[in-house]
Parts: structure tokens; sequence; C-alpha cells
């Protein structure tokens, strides 16, 4: 090894010890007399020093010469510092240096490479390389890695095996988009990269692996955003002879390991909440209960008083606002306007206030007399001080609409604190949705999910096939869904009635998932699992918004390296081994 200790290694106790250390140099501070320079790897920083008449003139010359990541290796004597340094490890010591070689001069980088750094996020993408020496990336990766290593550690105490799943597969019609590989050996014929092992590690089950698990990367040629990435990283698992509850208790103890592994957090158990129950008391499948502010629904308590937007309404509903009843007509304002963003398409919100001695002002005060406005503060159980925030219109609509305003109250009042943890199940999702522009079921989550055992014969009349529940499961997190998975069909005439439901032929079945279908005649046991997004876990972990922060070298939100200019095009040359003509690329 070029070096004896890192930079984060040396303390006290090593006073007076020759050392070799190797790094970069973060940074340098000449104050004529004496030169400082610190030192850094992975592991930490070490502050050098060269004191006129101390060190030789010969080596002090040599320092001024270094500029900033430059590689070097020094040694010298380590010594007690006179001002020492409480915020970082090595703070007590410094090294006396008796020697400097310079391994390799640096360019001046294109940003500061420290922990606030004046780069920004497509600078820094760019000279990726470069932001990973920064330390709070390197503090995610390293967080990432701790991560992955505590569920290898759990999941293989729960006798689970580790297995290596094909990424080259074959493209299905129905999730989200694929990305595909053309085969040059097979001209005109292309691969898929898989979207989730979903059907290979349920071949596993049939294989007798009774548990299986990996962490996996999968592909999804979708539209980007701040949690997801064109590939990213899953825990995927599956379990053979299980029911829902072993899938819940195995999986609910995962995560409990992690967080006490990582965070040294003790949850005694995950509460669970019915699909049915998030929709009506928050608007989403992916509910936040860190904090309350669960809808209330006030159909019966505000219509047939002559206010027409109510009167008018499928739903309405509201939220109260705990000790919001002082805000201003331009906070009001900023919160109407909030709601009726395109994305969310509200028509406007009604407030009402609860003053002083109870009573309550509204913004529709010429529609409701005090009698009317004391059965709303009822119906919300407000107290003075409190700020009811209505809205109405379509139900599904204005359900996502006061979804999203809750969760903006809840930024707007801190109840959304990052170090703050509320792990939920939620269960009992519907089986299938039907999407009118398509006229047809799609799953909700896939097809290979199992019907709840007492809904299958729902399945066999029209009417009541969108009343079937999924025998399936969600984790979520602080409002993110983390992971979900399913009890899967093991019978092959109930996975190819679940392949006609969503419009497959016989044929088409056959063709897309004939290898699935002709296992399950072999013995296939009863069969279920669960993926989580590896991604998001780390990124809430870590206090994290963006996923990038825990991806080594991830993708822009166009789906673009800049780093390496990927995507890129491919030689006339390449094309024709592959079959494909140049001037279809070209157009």
């Amino acid at each position: 090894m070029l070096r004896s200790h890192t930079n984060g290694e040396l303390r006290q106790e090593n006073v007076g010890q020759t050392v070799t250390l190797v790094g970069w140099v973060q940074r340098t501070r000449d104050k004529g007399g004496i030169l400082w320079i610190d030192l850094r790897d992975r592991y930490g920083i070490t502050q050098l020093a060269l004191e006129e008449g101390v060190e030789s003139e010969e080596v002090r010359e040599k320092a001024r010469t270094l500029g900033r990541e430059f590689v070097v290796s020094v040694t010298g004597k380590v010594a007690e510092r006179y001002s020492k340094n409480a915020h970082i490890p090595t703070g007590d010591i410094e090294v006396r240096v008796e020697q400097i070689e310079v391994l390799n001069p640096a360019k001046l980088p294109p940003f500061l490479i420290e922990d606030e750094t004046d780069g920004g996020d497509e600078l820094r993408m760019k000279y990726r390389y470069l932001d990973l020496r920064r330390t709070p990336v390197r503090n995610n990766l390293m967080l990432r890695h701790k991560m992955a290593q505590a569920v290898r550690r759990y999941l293989d105490g729960q006798d689970f095996i580790e297995v290596e799943t094909p990424v080259l597969i074959k493209s299905t019609p129905e999730g989200a988009r694929d990305f595909v590989v053309p085969s040059r050996m097979n001209p005109g014929e292309f691969y898929a990269l898989p979207q989730s092992p979903q059907t290979f590690k349920q071949l596993l089950m049939v294989s007798g692996f009774d548990r299986y698990f990996q962490i996996v990367k999968c592909f999804r040629d979708e539209d980007l955003r701040a949690d997801r990435q064109p590939e990213f990283t899953q825990i995927d698992c599956e379990m053979a002879f299980v029911e829902q509850e072993d899938i819940l208790n195995t999986f609910e103890g995962l995560v409990r390991y992690l967080f006490k592994e990582i965070k040294n957090l003790d949850f005694p158990t995950v509460p669970r909440m019915e699909y049915a129950d998030a929709m009506r008391w928050y608007g989403n499948d992916k509910p936040d209960v860190r904090f309350d502010m669960k809808f209330v629904e006030l159909n019966d308590v505000v219509k047939g008083q002559g206010f027409p937007v109510f009167d008018s309404a499928e739903l309405v509903v509201g939220i109260n606002a705990a000790t919001c009843a002082a805000y201003t007509r331009k906070q009001l304002d900023e919160l109407t306007n909030f709601v009726k963003r395109p994305q969310l398409g509200a028509t406007g919100l009604v407030y009402a206030r609860v003053e002083a001695g109870g009573v309550v002002k509204s913004s529709v005060d010429k529609f409701y007399p005090q009698e009317e406005l004391q059965k709303w503060k009822a119906a919300f159980n407000a107290n003075e001080g409190d700020l009811l925030l209505i809205l109405a219109g379509p139900a599904d609509k204005t359900r996502k609409a006061l979804s999203e305003l809750r969760l903006e109250m809840g930024q707007r009042l801190g109840l959304r604190d990052k170090d703050t943890f509320a792990p939920l199940w939620v269960v009992n999702f519907p089986l299938l949705e039907y999407i009118e522009e398509e006229g047809r079921y799609f799953a909700m989550h896939h097809p290979f999910t199992s019907p709840k055992p007492d809904d299958l014969h729902l399945l066999d009349n029209p009417e009541t096939i969108g009343q079937a529940r999924a025998n399936a499961y969600d984790l979520v997190i602080n409002g993110v869904e983390v992971g979900g998975g399913s009890i899967r069909i093991h019978d092959r005439a109930v996975q190819a009635r679940m392949f006609s439901l969503l419009g497959f032929s016989p044929e088409e079945a056959q063709a897309q998932f004939g290898f699935l279908l002709d296992a399950f005649e072999y013995g296939a046991p009863p069969h279920g699992g669960i993926a989580f997004g590896f991604d998001r876990l780390c990124s809430l972990f870590g206090g994290a918004d963006s996923i990038r922060d825990f991806i080594a070298f991830p993708k822009n939100n166009s789906g673009r390296d800049v780093m390496i200019d990927s995507p890129s095009p491919i030689s006339d040359k390449q094309l024709t081994e592959l079959s494909i003509k140049t001037a279809v690329v070209a157009k």
C-alpha cells in the first residue's frame, strides 16, 4: 500500500508516529509563516502543516505549487493541533510534513468539490466522477451499501437464497413501455430488458426454490421525475407455501430490521389500512400518515342551501387545518391557486374560519347562516382557531386535488419531518380497473395477481368483475410507495381467466405467457412475493427527495447520461449487422 493510514483514521493516540498519507488536495491556506493543506480521501480529511523554520524550505516551496484536487503522497509526523477542530474526527491532530510527492497534478475543477458546492445539477452530472468526491454524495452511496448489506443479512437469516435472473428477456404488452434490444443472430427479432423478474421468480417457486431474493436492475422506458429513472434497482422477493399474512410478517420484519440497523429506530408493528379507507380518508393509495388531517365528506351537511357549486357536485369534501384560522387573504389565495393548477384542476376553494367563541365565518356566508355553519364545525370536530378547507366536484378529481392540498398544508405546518417515519401497509386493492379510452380492464398490479379467494366468483359476472379485490399489498412510508406485491395465481385455469379479462385471446396468452401457463401444470405451489424500490428506500432513509442522489451514475430528466453522452447514434455497420435500416433510424 502507498499509505500507512487513511485520512479519517488518525487520532490523539497517534501523536509522535511517522505516517504516510495519500489523497486529494481539498484546499490550501498560506499564511506566510505557516502553510496548511487539507488532504482528503473517502475516509475523511487530515490537516497537513508546514511551518517556516520547522519544515524544510524545499518541502514548503513544493507544497505551495499544489492546486485543488492534486493527487499527492505525504510523509510526516503526527502532532497535536494548537487550534482543534471539533467538526471532523481528525480535528485534534495534524501531520507535520517531511516529504511530498505529487502522484498526479489536476486541472482546476469546474465546480467546488465541497459539501456546499457552486455547481448546478447538470454541471455536476457532466462531471459526476468529481461530484462523487464530495462528502454528501459519498455518504449517500455508503448508506446505499450499508442498506444492501443489511438486506442480504436479514434475508439470508430467513433462509432466502439469492438467484440471478436473465437481463435479456421477452417483451410483453402489459405494464410500462419496454426497452428493446435487437438480436444480431435472429434478424428482425428483439429482446426486452426486464421491468421486473416477475415470471422468472414465479418459475423459481415452481422449481422448488421456496424463498428467493435478488437485488436486481430493472428497466422501464417511461417519463422521468425525481423518484424515477430508466434503470432502477429492486429488492425482489418471492416465497412459496404462504398466504398474505406470511408475506406481510416476513417483510415487515425486514423493514423493522433496516430501521434498527441503519437509523437505530424501533417499530413494534406496521399498521394496516384498507385501500378503500385510504382513498376515503386521504384521497390516494399511499397516504402520508405522519399527520392526521383526514378528509371529511360533507354532502349530507352542505347540500340543499342554494349554493350551486355544492348542490351540483358529486362530492363535497374538506380538511381541517388546525390552528390556521389566522391565514391572510393572500395565503388563502395562494391555496386557491394551488388547487386550480392544471394538474389538479379544481375550480375553486371554499374556506371557513372558526373564530373566537366558536363563531364560524366562511367565504360563502350569504348561502349559509350561522346555524348551518355550526354543522360544518361539528362535522370537522373543529375548535377555535381552526381553518376548514373545502373542495367540490367530480369525486375522483376532487379527492386527488384535496390530497395534494392536504400534503401542501402538512408541509407548511412542518408536519412532514424527514426524520419522522410512518410505515404503513395498504391492503385489499381492486383487482382490475376499467379504462374507458381503451374499452377494457387493466390489472391494478399485474396480470399474475390473485383475486381474494372470497371474490373469485365475482369474475364470472360482467356486472361484478370490477368489485373483485386483489390479494395484494403495498408498503408506504411517509407518503411514498416503497414496495408492492401480491399472492400470485398458481392455477392455470384462473390465470387463463385473468388473461381473458385483460383482453388476451387464448392464442395471444399462449404466445406471450405459454411458458408460465405450461409450468403451472407441473405442480405449482401457492406463492407470493414483494418488490421494494431500493433507490426509493435509500433516498427515504437519507432524507432526500430525489433517488438520483443515491445512484452512482444517474440519468437526467431526459433519460440522458450527460457524462458519457448516452444514448448516442451507432454506426451504419452496426445497424446493418442488426438488420436495422439506416433510413429508419435517420427519420
